[in-house]
């Protein structure tokens, strides 16, 4: 407990799923959490939650494609909570079912502009504030998809492969400043997005039969990978790049 105590952190796409679970867990460890997304039931259900439990949790409704939003998030974190020293970049959108061919501009531009340009929003506003106190950690949420061929995810595979090289940018550019910068890039996570696919053998069986340890992830398990390079703990990690994928993509 506590390996958070006294930072401030915030997290995108907070409002469910792996979102949802890093911000859970972050509150469980001391840490005052800014949680944005665009449902804003959903996300004061976060935040009422982590006060029952005597966390410290704000709520900031909108999109990471707005820029005026990324920096209202920030400077809301900044004057609730006296900083910022952790951003989670999670919100994420992807498409399902079409090859490149049959993929429309519409939603090849609605991929890139969340999975990507809203990390570049969301970075953009919180470095300034890390840079002014010397130190910082930026969590980019990824994708196995970056890395093995995974198909009908074209818009979002070239979104997450390309947020694997921003991070590594960002670390080299900031890591004399006290700033780390690392990405985590799941496999198959049992979130309500996937509930479908998990209710659905004839489906799901034959992605498992890829995935070594033959069951889909949690959400909490990847929100303790995302919980050590938040912390102080991986003071000497940045620009990596961490699988947690059940070995599918050492296979």
């Amino acid at each position: 407990m506590n390996r958070l105590a006294g930072k401030v952190a915030l997290v995108t796409g907070g409002n469910a799923g792996i979102g949802e679970a890093i911000v859970r867990v972050f509150a469980k460890e001391g840490a005052s959490v800014v949680v944005t997304g665009r449902r804003q039931a959903e996300l004061d259900r976060v935040v009422e939650d982590i006060g029952r439990e005597n966390g410290r949790a704000l709520a900031v409704a909108g999109s990471v494609t707005d820029d005026r939003h990324a920096r209202t998030a920030v400077e809301q974190a900044v004057r609730q909570f006296g900083a910022l020293d952790i951003l989670v970049n999670n919100a994420g959108v992807g498409e399902f079912g079409r090859r490149i061919h049959e993929l429309d501009d519409a939603t090849w531009e609605r991929v890139l502009n969340v999975n990507l340009t809203g990390v570049f929003h969301m970075t953009r506003a919180a470095v300034p504030h890390m840079l002014a106190r010397r130190r910082g950690s930026i969590v980019n949420i990824s994708s196995v998809a970056s890395v093995v061929g995974i198909p009908m995810l074209p818009a979002y595979a070239a979104s997450k492969g390309a947020l694997d090289a921003l991070t590594r940018a960002v670390a080299i550019d900031y890591a004399q400043d006290g700033i780390r910068c690392n990405v985590v890039n799941p496999g198959l996570i049992a979130t309500p997005m996937a509930a479908p696919l998990m209710a659905n053998p004839e489906q799901l069986d034959p992605i498992l039969a890829h995935y070594p340890i033959r069951r889909p992830g949690t959400p909490e398990e990847v929100a303790y990978l995302v919980l050590y390079l938040a912390s102080d703990e991986a003071a000497w990690v940045t620009g990596a790049t961490y699988m947690i994928d059940g070995g599918k993509t050492a296979w």
